[in-house]
């Protein structure tokens, strides 16, 4: 039986598999909140310009490592971004010589700065054939663009469009479906054996649509993929809790500030960095789950890309609610940090 009474837990230190740290200031800004917990990050690539080639990837892990705080033992893993230009023997040479851990697909159109991304899938084949022969991993944002399917549907189609046709042609490639949305993704990884996982986000794991819909818009709620019904936000509470290798942490942290969110077309994206493992701690504990936080945060990740486990550790302890900053600043203007909507009584001590 789960002890509900358990008030400290001690895990391997965790990674973040899916991380926006933007550049410039915002990038100054963020980075120590990712650094004050986590081990590692696989960093998005779609900056403006976006991070395509290897040359690209190592001048932003440059700028990365200027930008560290000066205790930080930190890694950036750093990513590649799938364009229908993208040269597979770049590819190699990066995975080769260490300087990118993964490539990203994004549909072009999906997310935030994706118009870059990728349109006809056949014409990124030959990219998608090397790494599967290099044994590199593919990161991808599972929805389509079409606007002919809802917006809640696009995880669910993509799955069947777009990832199972890729899948059959390459069935060697691995494939990590990076924050899945719907009860359709976790069946979807569950029923498949080898070379495909997904990381699951903290705040996909608390809110559901009524949360940025009901009584009012809540633009700080608004990310992409769209938070899906509450049926969907508990099969995600269910993988992330059950210990399945195949699912693991990827925040998707994603800073934007005020005055883009709340603009008349505002952008996508959660900035939860700050305050993750507490709301993590909160739904492991509320799931009776609380031993298996260790795997989803800490070990399941590294074992798909790899890698080995952090060797340190971080300590969480349960007490009087904690509060976090509101929002945190930059030189771009403020950012706000996700509110779960409950108190949180576990954080992570000193």
């Amino acid at each position: 039986m789960p002890d509900r009474d358990l008030t400290e837990l001690t895990i391997r230190r965790p990674d973040d598999w899916h991380l926006h740290l933007r550049d410039g200031a915002m990038l100054r800004a963020v980075l120590p909140e990712t650094t004050r917990h986590f081990g590692r990050a696989i960093v998005m690539p779609n900056l403006v310009p976006p991070v395509v080639t290897a040359r690209d990837a190592t001048a932003y892990r440059a700028r990365i490592m200027d930008a560290m705080p000066a205790d930080a033992q930190f890694t950036p893993l750093m990513t590649l971004y799938l364009t229908e230009d993208t040269d597979p023997d770049d590819v190699a040479r990066a995975h080769a010589e260490g300087i990118a851990t993964a490539v990203k697909l994004y549909p072009a159109g999906a997310t935030t700065n994706s118009a870059s991304g990728v349109r006809d899938f056949d014409k990124v084949r030959p990219v998608l054939d090397r790494m599967a022969e290099i044994g590199m991993q593919l990161c991808v944002h599972g929805e389509v663009t079409d606007s002919a399917v809802d917006i809640f549907d696009r995880e669910a189609v993509f799955i069947d469009k777009v990832l199972k046709p890729i899948r059959k042609k390459n069935p060697d490639l691995r494939i990590i479906m990076e924050h899945v949305t719907t009860e359709d993704a976790v069946d979807y990884v569950r029923d498949t054996p080898k070379n495909l996982a997904a990381t699951i986000t903290t705040h996909h794991l608390i809110i559901n649509r009524n949360h940025i819909l009901a009584g009012g818009i809540r633009p700080h709620y608004y990310c992409l993929p769209v938070a899906k019904r509450e049926k969907h936000r508990v099969a995600l509470v269910q993988a992330a809790v059950s210990g399945d290798v195949r699912f693991f942490l990827g925040t998707d942290s994603a800073p934007h500030t005020d005055a883009r969110k709340l603009q008349e077309c505002g952008c996508a994206g959660v900035f939860s960095a700050p305050n993750t493992m507490s709301c993590l701690a909160e739904v492991f504990d509320a799931a009776g789950k609380l031993p298996k936080l260790e795997a989803f945060a800490s070990l399941n990740g590294p074992a798909f890309y790899r890698l080995p486990p952090n060797a340190d550790t971080i300590t969480l302890r349960k007490g009087d609610p904690v509060t976090y900053p509101d929002h945190i600043a930059t030189d771009d203007g403020p950012v706000t940090v996700f509110d779960p909507g409950f108190p949180l009584h576990w954080c992570v001590v000193d």
